[in-house]
Parts: C-alpha cells; structure tokens; sequence
C-alpha cells in the first residue's frame, strides 16, 4: 500500500476515491527564488511551534520559526480552560491516563496517553521557569480546577480564562531570547518542498513585502494548528485554515482519523457578533446549562451533567436548541458560591459589552467547531510519514486524542510533545541539500476563468456546508451531498490562478473538507465526536483508525485511499 510506515500494517478496508490535486498550489522555479538554510524548520508559532523550536534550538540546531501571523497571533493565544497536570496529592498519573482513555472512546494509544500525562508535571515547572504566571492559592500552591471529564481538579490556568495567552506569551519571549533561533512573522508557508523520493527539505513561503522565498532544511516540523475556520461556528482565529494537514496531504503524508471534529459546546452567540468561547471552567466552578423555559437538561443525559464529555454536551445542547426551537440555550452562573467577574473577568469584560451581567442574566451559548481531533500520522517521536517531515499540536494525530479530546489536555501535549519533537528533529541531525533538487512547478500555471469566482462567497458557501452537513450530527445523505458540491468546487478552484493568501486557504480548506467528508463516509458508526444519526452506536470492527494518503499518478495526486489499521488494543473502552 506505500503508506510508509516501516512496519506491517494490515487493511482490513480499502476504499479509493477520487481528489485531484496537484503537488504545488503555485506555479514556480526553486533556481530563481531566495533561499534560507537552517537546520530546522518550524512552520507555526503556536505553544506546539514554539515549544519544538526552543527544543530544537537547545539541542544545538539552528531554527527558523516562520509565524503566518504575528507570532503572538495562534489557536494556542485562545485556550482558556487551561492545561492539565497531576500534582494534586490525591490525583495520580493512573487516574488521568484512564480518564483520557475513556474519553477517547478506544482511540487513544495508552503508550502515548501515558507519555504525556506523566510529562506533565515537568512541563509545568518548565513553563514556570520560563517565566508564566499561573492562578496560586494564598499559600502559593498553584490553583487548579475541573473540567468535563477529569476525575480530579488537575486544570492549571492563568487569570482564570487566559491560560492560553500567558503560554503564548511566555513562550514567545523566550523564543526572541534564544540566539539560535531566527523568526519570520508574516509569512505564509504555501506548500512543503520535496525531492523525487518525497523527502521533505523546506518550505515554499509567501513574505510580508509579497515575496517568494524558500526555506531549505535538513528537517521540518508542522504545528501549524487545526481546521476551525472550515466551520461557519467556532471558536477558532482566522488562521486556523487547515493549511498544515493540505500541505502534508499533496505531499503525500499520511492522515488518521480526519474525520473527527470537535464541537466545544458553550460559544456565546450574538447574532452578528463574532463567537467567543465560553470557557468550561465556568461549568467546572457550578455554571448549569438550562433551555429558554429555564428547564436545566444535561442531567438527563449524563450522570455527569455540565462535566460530561464535549461531545455529550455539545449534542445535548444542539437537541435542546432544535427541540425549543431556539438559537441557543443559556449558561447560568448565578449560583456559583464565588463573584463570576472577580473569578473570570475576560468572560466579564465581553459579556458586558453586550449588556450580560454574568452575575445575574444567562448567557447564550451555542456549539461552535474546536479542535480538530485527527490529523497528519505521527510516530512516538513526532515523524510523520515521509522523510524530513515531523508534526506536533493540533495538526498531528498523534493517539493522544483518540475520538474525542478531553478538555486542557491539547495544552500539555503542545508543550510535551513539541519539547519531544523539537528534540528528535535536531538530533535526527543531517544537513540541508546544497543543491534542492525540487521539479519545476506547473510552470505556465491556470489560465483566468472565463466567468468570476467570488473567493469570499466560495469560502463562506464552504463554512456553512461542513456547519450543516458535517457538524455536531451527520447523516449519510448530508455526506454524500457535502462531497459532491465539494468536488464541483476544486474543480473550479483548481482552475483558477490563486494569487494571496484567501485563495490559498480556500484550496486548503477544500482539501481537508473533502478528507473529512471522506472519512466520515466511511466511518459507518458513531464514535467520540463523530456522531451519524443513521448508524448511532459505536461498533467493535470501527475501533481502528482510518488512515487517508493520496496517490500521485502521471505528475498529479489523483485520488485518495482509505483503508482501517489493525484493531487497537489499547483501551478496553468501546
């Protein structure tokens, strides 16, 4: 099958469908752009991105950290709930790997929920030693608190919602402290460059001036965040355009378990206005989800309630706006035995704006796309697939996870696992080619359409098909809808000269769509965050991952293949 993986790996399914892609998004000639050479590449500046590249740099290497935005701008800057570690004296390292097992749903790899739990302690005293200020009780102990799915309070959190900022922050700082350590801001990664035997050497980039530059290197990490913005609800930035996972793909990267997307349940809704989490540590403190006739409904759905997994919740809530025919339902504070704007002033701060006293009215919450769970394949040492390429954070599937994340645990693998990473990377060693041996990319490139193509319509046309067709519930005939209008649009996409960066997260996001829509054709039961309304139960044959490579046939990736790896014995969770 060439998936690359350096061992056995049995199909029990196989399934080909068609994607037409070809290997670069723009036409260009590797001999007539500049060229940096580093060591290391690290292609986004997220806590995953800055973890790997402190790591890499510290083990000797030289690194190039290149940010799509401003490295302070990353899916990381807006985690508030916080990150998860055991150092309460009545929690342990057994109980939080079984509670990340059961959330995953037979997903995660116990090998690898177990690396990263018991990395985090250490991880959080490496944070604090660079420097973040983390919430402290009076006596100077770090605060900690619960959120859906944990056992134990085990939630570090700064400022009570910003935990996120403060890892950025932190983490950025000492990026800019670190000699070696080069960083590129504004500048847009448009594909990963490889040789005929799909080694991956560096990164075609799109500078802040307008330019093309290539970046050469011995080794390339993606963290490059996830796929929020393919949704028309969410709680992700406007990065969050699936560029790492379209890039791996036309690659010829592994994918696994794609298809799971999720739904965190509480994003405020305002008409007009855009989303804004609302942390689950406002449940975790006593906050109860009730409908518009006041009625509080989780209790009916879980014995858990407020604290049962995302994926409950968030289809508890979406049941409850269809059945009071409502556009959202309300978080109530107002009996929390603490002041909620002392406790969460961000949370405050915003909902006042808007004229919500958190106090005392409901706030009105509705589900909003997340975390995209799967992701490009990764060994326990952060390689994906192909040689040269590694990937860490939100756009590696790296069996942390499973089928459903379990909350603040996305946190302590950004900082575990980019620390690992980083570090296999460099010492993985090697050196840049002195002579990139890249083909010409479609050199003459597409000619102008005969009709206009409204990039912005196509994009938000697309936000609102996955919103419908594959968000918190899906259905066999939404699928197949969804993958045919998405065919018609590469098509058209394909065809057009992309110039920017709006067309050339448009091509990425039609990509990732299309595996996403692949995967959960073909995923015929429900799962974690993966829930058919046609097949509602979890099925013994599904509890295997579903890996997706594209095969490239007369100079162009043609069509994608999907087969299960072997049943996981993992977790004895169904």
């Amino acid at each position: 099958m060439g998936l690359g993986w350096g061992q056995d790996r049995r199909a029990f399914l196989v399934v080909s469908a068609e994607l037409p892609l070809d290997r670069y998004l723009v036409p260009f000639d590797l001999r007539r752009l500049p060229q940096y050479r580093f060591d290391v590449v690290v292609l986004g500046s997220g806590a995953a991105g800055s973890m790997a590249a402190i790591a890499a740099a510290e083990a000797g290497a030289s690194v190039a950290l290149i940010s799509k935005a401003g490295l302070a701008e990353s899916n990381s800057r807006y985690a508030q709930g916080g990150m998860a570690a055991v150092l309460a004296s009545d929690d342990s390292f057994a109980v939080h790997v079984e509670d990340t097992l059961r959330v995953g749903c037979g997903l995660s790899e116990r090998s690898v929920v177990e690396r990263v739990v018991r990395g985090g302690p250490a991880a959080v005293e490496r944070l604090c030693e660079l420097g973040a200020a983390f919430d402290r009780e009076a006596d100077g102990a770090l605060s900690l608190s619960k959120e859906g799915g944990h056992s134990f309070h085990r939630i570090v959190h700064a400022q009570g919602t910003a935990t996120g900022e403060e890892i950025q922050s932190t983490l950025r700082q000492a990026v800019l402290r670190h000699p070696n350590v080069v960083t590129f801001e504004n500048h847009f990664a448009i594909d990963l460059l490889s040789e005929g035997d799909q080694r991956v050497i560096g990164a075609l980039c799109h500078t802040a001036r307008g330019e093309r530059v290539a970046f050469i290197a011995a080794q390339v990490i993606l963290a490059t965040g996830g796929a929020g913005q393919l949704y028309r609800e969410t709680t992700n930035p406007a990065i969050a355009t699936a560029d790492g996972v379209a890039m791996g793909t036309r690659a010829g990267a592994v994918v696994r378990d794609i298809e799971f997307i999720q739904f965190h349940p509480t994003c405020l809704y305002i008409a007009g206005a855009a989303r804004v989490l609302i942390s689950e540590v406002l449940r975790g403190a006593g906050g109860v989800l009730r409908d518009r006739h006041g009625v509080r409904f989780m209790p009916e759905h879980h014995p858990d309630a407020e604290l049962a997994p995302r994926d409950v919740v968030s289809r508890a809530v979406f049941e409850r706006m269809v059945e009071t025919e409502d556009t959202s339902v309300y978080l109530d504070l107002s009996d929390l035995d603490r002041d909620p704007h002392e406790a969460f002033p961000g949370i405050s701060r915003i909902c006042r704006f808007f004229g919500i006293d958190i106090a005392h009215d409901p706030i009105p919450v509705r589900p909003g796309c997340h975390y995209q769970v799967g992701g490009l394949w990764v060994d326990a040492r952060g390689r994906t697939s192909l040689p040269g390429l590694w990937a860490v954070g939100e756009c590696a599937s790296s069996g942390l996870h499973g089928a459903n994340r379990m909350g603040s645990n996305s946190l302590l693998e950004a900082v575990v696992l980019g620390q690992a990473t980083g570090e296999a990377a460099a010492l993985e060693g090697g050196t840049a080619p002195a002579e990139a041996r890249v083909p010409l990319a479609r050199a003459d490139g597409p000619t102008a359409p005969p009709v206009r193509v409204n990039i912005t319509d196509l994009t938000y046309s697309l936000k609102f098909l996955l919103w419908r067709e594959l968000g918190v519930e899906r259905t066999e005939g939404g699928i197949a809808d969804a993958i045919l209008k998405l065919r018609f649009w590469r098509r058209a996409v394909r065809e057009l000269p992309l110039e920017g960066a709006p067309g050339w997260e448009l091509a990425n996001m039609l990509t990732v769509a299309s595996l996403i829509a692949l995967g959960a054709q073909a995923r015929t039961e429900s799962r974690g965050v993966h829930f058919r309304t046609d097949h509602p139960q979890a099925e013994d044959a599904w509890r295997t991952h579903l890996l997706q490579v594209l095969h490239r046939e007369a100079g162009s990736l043609c069509h994608v293949e999907l087969s299960q790896s072997p049943p996981l014995e993992t977790s004895t969770v169904a």
